[in-house]
């Protein structure tokens, strides 16, 4: 009977942890080049923070409500798919976030299927490479089959739980009518604002000195004009990118100017308090080029002429004060060089 009684306690820890693996999600990997100490899984109702060791190598054991949630590095996010019982190893380069990340283990082939439709989504919703069309019509037919492309990359494999595959179909059309409604919206600039035609101007805009410029003062060099405001993350995004490149062309045929258009609106509707935040982010960020802040914000009369209704904006002008792109590649784009190049700039 000893023997027995034994034998059960032996027994039963074993038992009940395989029945345990069940009701958890175990979740381990390495990462390469990590960004920070942790990784956060979030959704609307859910978050759980999991910390990172200094090789890059995590584990963790909780309970989940079966979903996507998001999964963030400290720099860059990823969608994942949890059901308790998954028993998944992630490993990723931060250097190459989503053509790296890669799953092994149980549940792994629908997070591989989030992985390769992230990748297709971006390869197809090329946004530098679609704003260069020049025809609603070619635009129209461009994204309907990028719709059929990506909609039969959806159904492609029965094996992926619905709640993946289902949320990836009826997420499609709302992502292509989004993309178009830009789009549309930057084919229709280049048509009322066409290259080689007179930039619209600003005249007697303050600068962070005190002084004002107008854009008449600038002609005889290209002008590189960017439109931002100190609560725009992604603007924000764009300054270390931006920073490297006033560097990089500080003697050549180019001006850098970066115009705020934060307003009393943004800024507890006190338009002192925009310019203070405006003149400490410049100081914060050590920015450099030519720092005018738009005496009415949004409404302000080169922005409403360049038809901004969302930032950051890039404007490329000639030394005639003549447009070249109302809309010119960011900072951090390959295709901003290549442009500059082209120009002999």
């Amino acid at each position: 009977m000893m023997k027995l009684h034994l034998l059960i306690l032996l027994v039963f820890p074993i038992a009940a942890w395989t029945q345990n693996t069940h009701d958890v999600v175990i979740l381990a990997g390495k990462i390469t080049d990590q960004n920070s100490d942790s990784l956060r899984i979030r959704s609307r109702t859910f978050s759980r923070t999991i910390q990172v060791g200094n090789e890059g190598i995590f584990r963790d054991t909780f309970q989940i409500t079966s979903g996507l949630y998001n999964l963030n590095d400290g720099s860059e996010s990823t969608t994942i798919f949890l059901r308790n019982g998954f028993d998944l190893f992630l490993t990723l380069d931060t250097k190459e976030f989503d053509e790296t990340i890669t799953y092994t283990g149980n549940g792994a082939e629908h997070n591989n299927f989030l992985a390769r439709k992230s990748l297709l989504e971006e390869k197809l919703l090329d946004f530098e490479a679609l704003s260069e069309l020049e025809d609603l019509n070619v635009l129209e037919e461009k994204m309907a089959d990028i719709g059929r492309q990506l909609n039969a990359f959806y159904t492609s494999d029965s094996s992926i739980d619905t709640l993946v595959s289902q949320s990836a179909i009826s997420g499609l059309q709302p992502m292509l009518d989004s993309y178009s409604k830009y789009l549309k919206a930057a084919i229709t600039l280049k048509t009322d604002l066409p290259k080689g035609s007179p930039s619209p101007s600003f005249a007697n805009y303050e600068n962070v000195d005190g002084t004002t410029t107008s854009l008449d003062d600038l002609k005889g060099k290209y002008i590189y004009v960017d439109v931002w405001a100190t609560w725009c993350g992604p603007c924000k995004a764009e300054i270390p990118a931006l920073k490297n490149l006033e560097k990089e062309y500080h003697d050549r045929n180019i001006q850098f100017v970066s115009m705020s258009i934060d307003d009393d609106r943004t800024h507890s509707g006190s338009w002192d308090k925009a310019r203070e935040d405006w003149k400490a982010m410049i100081r914060e960020k050590e920015l450099r080029g030519i720092q005018l802040f738009a005496p009415e914000g949004w409404k302000s009369d080169f922005v409403t002429a360049y038809k901004i209704q969302g930032i950051p904006r890039f404007i490329l002008i000639d030394p005639h004060g003549n447009i070249v792109t109302p809309d010119a590649p960011r900072p951090s784009s390959a295709k901003l060089k290549e442009l500059f190049d082209s120009l002999k700039i």
